[in-house]
Formats: structure tokens, sequence, C-alpha cells
């Protein structure tokens, strides 16, 4: 544009002596005139110019200022946010045998006091006290869940992964109904594995925090550190009303930890083309001994073992999973030192007790409307000669037998088509010496997969018509269900206390109320975005 108007201006110029001499033969008042247009023009041009160069300068400013915000949204836009909200009700009721308390209220008749256990009130049971069988329930038991998902690149290839947790009972900031003293509800004080699977306060935790180091080298090869993703694993989801795959391990290991996996991902399998899969040698701390004199004081825990996803294509899935636990301890480190102290006089202060040995697999699949699975998992307690597995401190001798255990688990998911109802019905079953690794459990009392005995549950999920989805994490449902325990032996999820038969316990000396059977109903409100 400024070029036109000088070339025109220029032109002007020129035609000034043709105007003069033309003028020859007419007034010179024309002349006049002329030249008078001409420099109004001139200077109407300037002025033109003159505001087509600060709309320039504006122009400029504010490409500068766009380009400076976009920095900052790409800045902001490479952490990509997700996370749920869940607030459930829940009502459960336990019926216990009767047994004999190993542990007491202190002036029991018969009972006799122990200084370390006298500032709790209590004292240990040596007249043969027997407590009833009771009935324990909670009619309404409100929680609220709010967990915060995170991910974003340092690198192309190189990625953070992380979730913050927060997990509350309704009126409270603490976690309800466990004292530590032996709950007879069978609840585990907090500590590194529930801390956030557990009610406790309004506070947000680090559930999940891990980097991936993705295609070394150019090839499919992977290393990951950190807090893993080993909670609500496969076929949890299902139940969960997920729909996809929440953590790596199977639902028989639901335990937070820290560790490193490398792995490794192929297309195809002994010889089959297109089947796609991948393998990680996994490693993690369970417990951390912390600065001791060599040789002497307990070891660290940790884990070790191999996680397989030996084909996983469409809704089909083939997973296994083998690992050792080595330096197992008899209690962990609780977040509460009064509860430390109690387990520590009770089970004769903290110490390693032997290894376990675990191997579980899951295979799920889907027959048109049909989702269903199908889990088996074995368990080894290989005990310290010096301690002892199942070794029940108010036995006069030592086990030292090697236990084996089994569980399965195996369920169904039926979508009904073209309306928001999913119906679902899951059975498991545990043996007598059956270990499941799951304090990470998200059955609020008693971890169901844990159980030696057998579970039953039924539940419905809809999907809330609530409009079109937002982003594609958007979901929303109401989830209602039934569990039914019936135990057949004491101790599930712990590897301390030789089990007893769950009739036989009336003459028995256990650390616990035995629970016979127990039934939980449960509705959750949950919202995913």
């Amino acid at each position: 544009m400024l070029k036109k108007i000088s070339v025109l201006a220029f032109a002007g110029l020129l035609a000034l002596p043709a105007v003069a001499s033309a003028g020859a033969g007419g007034a010179a008042s024309n002349l006049d005139a002329q030249i008078a247009d001409l420099t109004r023009q001139l200077e109407a041009l300037k002025a033109q110019m003159g505001q087509m160069k600060k709309d320039q300068d504006a122009n400029n400013a504010k490409v500068a200022s766009f380009d400076e915000r976009a920095e900052n949204w790409d800045l902001a836009s490479r952490i990509q946010l997700s996370g749920d909200f869940r607030s459930r009700v829940d009502y459960y009721r336990a019926n216990t045998e009767a047994y004999m308390p190993f542990f007491v209220p202190a002036g029991t008749p018969g009972s006799t006091a122990v200084a370390a256990l006298t500032p709790f009130g209590y004292a240990s049971n040596t007249g043969g006290y027997q407590a009833p069988a009771a009935v324990y329930d909670n009619k309404s038991m409100f929680t609220n869940r709010f967990r915060l998902d995170m991910r974003a690149k340092a690198l192309e290839n190189v990625e953070f992964k992380g979730r913050l947790a927060m997990y509350k009972a309704w009126g409270m900031q603490s976690t309800p109904g466990t004292d530590g003293l032996g709950s007879p509800l069978g609840g585990m004080p907090l500590f590194d594995g529930n801390t956030t699977r557990t009610p406790n306060d309004s506070a947000l935790y680090v559930d999940r925090a891990f980097v991936n180091w993705n295609n070394i080298g150019g090839s499919p090869i992977w290393f990951s550190i950190g807090r893993r993703p080993t909670t609500d694993g496969p076929p949890n989801q299902l139940r969960m009303g997920m729909d996809e795959r929440m953590a790596t391990p199977t639902a028989y290991m639901d335990w937070p930890f820290d560790g490193i996996s490398v792995g490794y991902a192929y297309q195809s399998l002994f010889g089959m083309t297109d089947a796609p899969g991948r393998v990680r040698i996994c490693y993690g701390r369970g417990f951390e001994a912390g600065l001791q004199q060599k040789d002497t004081g307990i070891n660290d825990t940790d884990f070790i073992g191999v996680s397989w996803d030996i084909y996983k294509k469409g809704s089909r899935f083939f997973y296994l999973q083998s690992f050792v636990a080595m330096d197992v301890f008899n209690f962990p480190a609780f977040s509460d030192a009064n509860t430390n102290a109690f387990y520590s006089a009770a089970l004769g202060g903290r110490k390693n007790v032997g290894n376990v040995y675990h191997t579980s697999g899951v295979y799920e699949d889907k027959f048109q409307n049909l989702n269903y699975f199908i889990s088996g998992a074995w368990s080894r307690a290989e005990p310290n000669d010096a301690t002892g597995m199942f070794n029940d401190p108010m036995s006069p001798t030592l086990n030292t037998h090697t236990e084996d255990g089994y569980a399965v688990h195996l369920g169904a998911r039926y979508d009904f088509a073209n309306t928001p109802f999913k119906l679902g019905a899951e059975y498991n079953h545990g043996s007598k010496y059956w270990i499941a690794m799951t304090p990470g459990h998200d059955d609020l009392y008693e971890s169901k997969l844990a159980t030696r005995g057998n579970v039953y549950e039924v539940y419905g999920i809809y999907d809330i018509p609530g409009g079109e989805k937002i982003s594609k994490f958007g979901k929303a449902f109401i989830r209602l269900g039934y569990q039914h325990y019936d135990y057949d032996y004491t101790g599930s999820g712990d590897w301390n206390m030789m089990p007893v038969d769950i009739d036989q316990t009336s003459t028995a000396l256990l650390m616990s109320a035995p629970i016979k059977k127990a039934d939980q109903v449960y509705m959750t409100f949950e919202a995913a975005f």
C-alpha cells in the first residue's frame, strides 16, 4: 500500500512541467490552484502514512504479546491433568466366634500385667478368659475420595506420571474404627503400603509418582523409577466401572510401593504374528530398615519379580506375574508410634521372618456384551529357621515349615445394550495358608482377595446420562454392590499367626476376634474428569 501511494505522489510531481507549459495560454491562477491542490494531497498522504505506521507498530506489539502468551500456554499445556472423585456409603456387619484373647483389658480376672502394654490398658490373658461370640456393625460409613492425576514430558522420550490422593471419612480427620490394638475387624493401621488407600484425613498424599524413559536407543525398551502404579490391578477395573486396566500387577498384588522396572514391548509371540505384549523386570522396597550396626538388627524387605503381559489386544488380555518378597517383616513401620509399640510388645520386636513367593495370573476377554475373567494365584511362605512364619507367639514351639496357599477369582459383567446399566458378579476363594499382598485393597474393612474362605459379590453400575463427554476422561456413574464373606480360617492376609479353623476358635488363644462371616453393602457416586 505504501508503495502505491509513493508512486502516485511521484507521478504528480512529474506532471508539474506539463501543467506549466500548458499554462502558456491559460491563467496563472489555474496553475496556483493546481499546485495548492497537489500540496494538500501530499499532506493528506503523509498523514495517512503516519497513521499506517502507528497501526503497524501496534500490530507488531500485539503479535509479540501473542507469541509470549502462546509460549506460556504451551508450557501449561505440557502438563495433562485428569482425576476422579468418589463419594461412598457402606453398611457393614460382622459375626465373630468365641475365643480366648491373647490381650485383655488390665484388671480382667486371670490376667497378668505386661509392662510394655500397661500404658495401653492391656494385660496378657493367663487365666483362660474367653470372649463370647459377638456382632459388630457400622450402619452407615460415608467416605470421600479425590484423586488428581498428572503427566508431563521432560523430553520427547522422558515422561513423568503422578497421582495425588485424599481419602477421608465424613466427620473425621483420622481413621475410624482402627485403634491398632487387635481390631476385631482385622483392619491394618496406617503404614506405607496403605496410606493413600485407607480413610484418614483431608490432606493430599502422593499415591503415585514415577518417570518413564521410553524408546531407549530407538528400541521398544523402557526404564521406570519411582512410586509404582500397583493398586487396583486387573481384573478390578470391571467391578470398579473404569473399563480400562488401572495398574500393572494383578489384584492379588495391591500394594503401593517404591521401585524400578525395565520393560520390553513386542508385536509377535513365539512366532505368532500380530500378538502384542510386553514384559518387565521389577524391583521394589516394601520396608526400609534404616542405618544399623553391621550384621545386627533386621534387613530391608525387598520385592523382585517378572510382570508379563503375555498377550494384549482388543478385549483379550492374558497376564502373568511372579515375584519373591525377601526378608519380610513381622510388622511394618506404622505411622503411629503407640501402634508400633503395641505390635512390638505383642510380637517380640520387629524382625525378619522369611520369604514369600508369589505367582498369579489373569485371563480377561469379552463375548458380545459379556465381559468375563478368571484369575488364580499361588503363595509360599518360607520361614527363617530362627523365627518362623505362621509362628503363633502364644505357642511354645516354632513353626519352621514351608506352607503353600492358593486362591481363585472369577467373575463376569454384562453390559446391557443401548442402556446405561451393567450387572456383574464375582466369586473368590483362598486356602488355609493363602497369602495375598493386598494392604492397599479398596474393600474398606476386609480385603476380599486375602480371605481364607469364600467371598461372593454382586453389583450394578448405572452410567449417569449427563450429556456429552467434555474430555476423553469424562465418566460419571453410580455403583451399588453387596459382598458376603464366609471365612474358613483365621488370620486372612497375615503370615505371622498360625491359621485356626474358624469352627475351633473357642479354645484358641488369638490376637483378635475371629470373623465367621460378614456382610457389606456399598453405594458410590463417582465422576472421572
